[in-house]
C-alpha cells in the first residue's frame, strides 16, 4: 500500500480527494493536513510515502514549505496539487525538491497515476516542465526570462501584485512587514526591467504568468 498524507486548507476537497484515492485499491490516507505546520507535525509523527501537498495554505507554504518538508524527510516523495496553471509554479515547485505538479483541474484524472509514479521514485511533470528544468540546467543558457531570475519569496510577492494585491494586503497574508514587501517588489521590478504596475502585469501577461481576464472561456 502507498501511504498518503492530504495537504489542503478545504476540507470539502480533502474529502473528496480521499474518496478518490480510497477506490484505488493500493493508497491508504493516514492522515490529512489544513496549514503548513500541521503538514510538518505530520510528517515527523508518520511513516508516509507520499505527501500530496496544496501550494497555497495558511502558515508556512510554497516552496518555503516543500524545502523544509525534504530538510527533515529526504526521501518522502511530494506530488504538489495546485489550483495554479503548470507554467506558473511547476519548475520552482521541483527545483524545491517536489517530484510532481498537478492542477487541480485535472486531478480527477490523472491523480490515482501521478501518486504512483511519484511513490515509485519517478517524476510526474510534463514535457514543458521537463524542456525549461534542462534549459535551466546548460551552462551558458543566455535565452531565459527575466522572471527565471527572482527568487521565490520575490516571485511570490510578484504573483499576488499583478493579482491586483496592495503592499498592506500582501504583508499581512505572508506575516511580513509591509517595508519588507516593499523592498521584494522594489528588486523584482528591477530585475524584471519594469518601473510600474501596469508593466508589470504586462509582463506577468506576456509570459503567461497569470490568466488574461480578456481571453476567451
Amino acid at each position: 500500500m502507498i501511504r498518503v498524507v492530504i495537504a489542503d486548507d478545504h476540507q470539502i476537497l480533502r474529502e473528496g480527494l480521499k474518496q478518490l484515492l480510497l477506490t484505488a485499491g493500493d493508497l491508504d490516507v493516514v492522515d490529512e493536513a489544513a496549514d503548513g505546520y500541521q503538514v510538518l507535525n505530520k510528517i515527523r509523527a508518520l511513516d508516509i510515502d507520499v505527501l500530496l501537498l496544496d501550494m497555497s495554505m495558511p502558515g508556512k507554504s510554497g516552496m518555503e514549505l516543500i524545502r523544509q518538508v525534504k530538510t527533515e524527510r529526504p526521501k518522502l516523495r511530494i506530488l504538489v496539487l495546485s489550483m495554479h496553471e503548470e507554467h506558473q509554479y511547476a519548475v520552482r515547485a521541483i527545483r524545491a525538491g517536489a517530484s510532481g505538479y498537478l492542477t487541480k483541474e485535472s486531478a480527477s484524472s490523472q491523480l490515482v497515476a501521478a501518486i504512483r509514479k511519484v511513490a515509485g521514485g519517478g517524476a510526474f511533470i510534463s514535457a514543458e516542465v521537463a524542456e525549461h528544468l534542462a534549459q535551466d540546467a546548460m551552462p551558458h543558457a543566455t535565452d531565459r526570462p527575466l522572471h527565471v531570475a527572482l527568487s521565490d519569496r520575490e516571485y511570490q510577492v510578484f504573483t499576488r501584485l499583478v493579482g491586483g494585491e496592495s503592499v498592506t494586503a500582501i504583508a499581512a497574508a505572508l506575516h511580513l512587514s509591509a517595508k519588507t514587501i516593499s523592498t521584494h517588489k522594489a528588486r523584482l521590478m528591477q530585475k524584471l526591467q519594469v518601473d510600474n504596475n501596469a508593466e508589470l502585469v504586462h509582463y506577468a501577461l506576456k509570459h503567461r504568468l497569470v490568466s488574461d481576464p480578456n481571453a476567451p472561456a
